[in-house]
């Protein structure tokens, strides 16, 4: 696999070393690894699996917080129950967030002990949580840069039968050390009200006294690791079993932490939007028309007006998304996995038809929005699965794109780029004409939404002035390509 970064070609390296297979197991399955003698610690019906706690190693400004956040926000979407227990929140919580760079010291007796102290705190808090709160996957956000720190994670997890896989992050990358505090620790709590010149000299110092005790992972601690190195450049993977570790792995090849934007629109208005009616093929109406000439002029105005390439352009293969980007002059990449949710036998029908003709189905569809499937059709829980590849593909991606699909297709994507469970993305505000620009970050994911007045239709309408300008800085006509 290769990226371009830096207007460069770089590889990415993945090392195989005493990989078991990769054994995918049906959501469906109510065979389970071990009995349990409770409800109440019984797994999740939907994720048969024994519980996992991801155990976060890497000296400070190496992306460990960024990743695991990452991870938190993907497995969560993806209907895996995940939390992450990050040490640095708890050393805020009970310490206060101006601690010195003298408390990392590894000689300070005094602030040693106190930071083991809430490093056990936080662990035994994830493990409950896993326990007996129905949680699957934690994740264990600390430096844990010692062998003998991770031999006592190791084992104080395993004696609650919880299976552990270590995930380091190593960063040779001056650079990108460079990068990391500047764009992410001079954000974060420590920082907040501290000249940033020593913010950072303050930052490089306790760095300094991690390294001074950092050991590497090893393959004499007889543990199951994930080692990124230069966020992602390199992955090494040793002794890793099961489902759901084999998931990971897919999606750590994938993403990476560097900052680009992601823009996110509905299509303009369309005929079934005015009927209030479902899914369906349906062309835009005139207000729809003068949305996609506004958009080509938001889109103009944050790209080619600032000297920078257009960004990438997908939509569904629907008319009315392929059709709200028509006066944007690059490609667009018409994806079948944008389509809107397919309503199956409610296609074409109102949402007063429906609750007339199956009165049952409209009232299921009110108790659980998530789970409901339209017979013959989609639910949400299903939609969220056809877009898991195309997420991981804008993952991947280090360019900005503009990604116009419709109302149940952008809340999942709105709902994984912020962090949402699938539970929240049903009900998630993506109204029309209303562009959302987000920015991920390690510590949250800024966002931005423009409304784009369509009201007006003096300056829009057909043949209007707007147009012909939009024209004259088109140099080619958009061509789309299905995928």
């Amino acid at each position: 696999m290769s990226t371009a970064e830096g207007g460069q070609m770089m590889k990415r390296a993945v090392s195989y070393n005493d990989v078991a297979a990769f054994v995918s197991m049906p959501l469906s399955s109510n065979d389970s690894e071990e009995d349990t003698s409770s409800e109440e610690e019984s797994e999740s019906k939907s994720f048969p699996m024994k519980k996992l706690a991801l155990v976060m190693v890497g000296l400070p400004a190496r992306g460990k917080t960024h990743i695991a956040r990452y991870i938190a926000r993907y497995l969560n979407w993806v209907g895996r129950e995940t939390r992450v227990f990050n040490v640095g929140n708890y050393r805020r919580e009970f310490l206060g967030a101006s601690q010195p760079a003298q408390f990392f010291d590894p000689n300070n007796q005094e602030g040693r002990r106190a930071r083991w102290e809430l490093a056990i705190k936080c662990l035994d808090d994830m493990i409950q949580w896993l326990k007996h709160q129905h949680g699957q996957v934690g994740i264990y956000d600390a430096t844990n840069s010692t062998k003998e720190r991770r031999k006592y994670v190791k084992e104080r997890l395993e004696a609650e039968s919880i299976r552990v896989l270590f995930l380091e992050s190593i960063c040779e990358d001056k650079s990108i050390i460079e990068h990391n505090i500047m764009e992410t620790k001079l954000r974060m709590p420590d920082y907040q009200n501290m000249d940033p010149e020593r913010a950072v000299e303050d930052f490089q110092a306790r760095i300094a006294n991690y390294e001074r005790a950092n050991e590497t992972i090893g393959d004499d601690e007889m543990i199951s690791y994930i080692k990124i190195i230069n966020v992602g450049r390199t992955i090494m993977l040793h002794q890793l079993t099961g489902y759901l570790q084999g998931k990971l792995v897919s999606y750590l090849m994938n993403m990476h932490t560097l900052s680009r934007s992601i823009y996110l629109t509905r299509h303009g208005e369309s005929e079934y939007n005015v009927e209030g009616r479902l899914g369906g093929d349906p062309e835009l109406t005139e207000k729809g028309k003068r949305f996609a000439v506004k958009l080509a002029q938001y889109i103009h105005e944050e790209f080619t007006a600032q000297g920078k390439e257009l960004p990438l352009i997908w939509t569904s293969q629907l008319r009315r998304s392929r059709h709200t980007v028509q006066f944007i002059p690059t490609h667009n990449v018409c994806w079948r996995a944008l389509n809107e949710i397919n309503a199956g036998v409610c296609e074409g029908k109102t949402l007063e038809e429906v609750k007339q003709q199956y009165p049952k189905l409209h009232e299921a569809r009110l108790k659980d929005k998530l789970h409901f499937r339209y017979p013959g059709g989609e639910s949400y829980v299903d939609v969220i699965q056809r877009l898991e590849p195309v997420m991981l593909e804008v993952e991947r991606m280090r360019e900005p794109i503009l990604i116009v699909s419709h109302n149940a297709v952008i809340r999942a994507i709105y709902g994984f780029l912020i962090g949402k469970r699938q539970e929240e993305c049903p009900n998630l505000e993506v109204p029309l004409h209303v562009v959302i620009k987000l920015t991920p970050r390690a510590y949250g994911c800024e966002e931005t939404r423009v409304e784009l007045n369509v009201d007006d239709d003096n300056e829009t309408s057909t043949g209007s002035s707007l147009e012909s300008k939009l024209a004259s800085h088109s140099t080619k006509p958009p061509k789309q390509v299905f995928f």
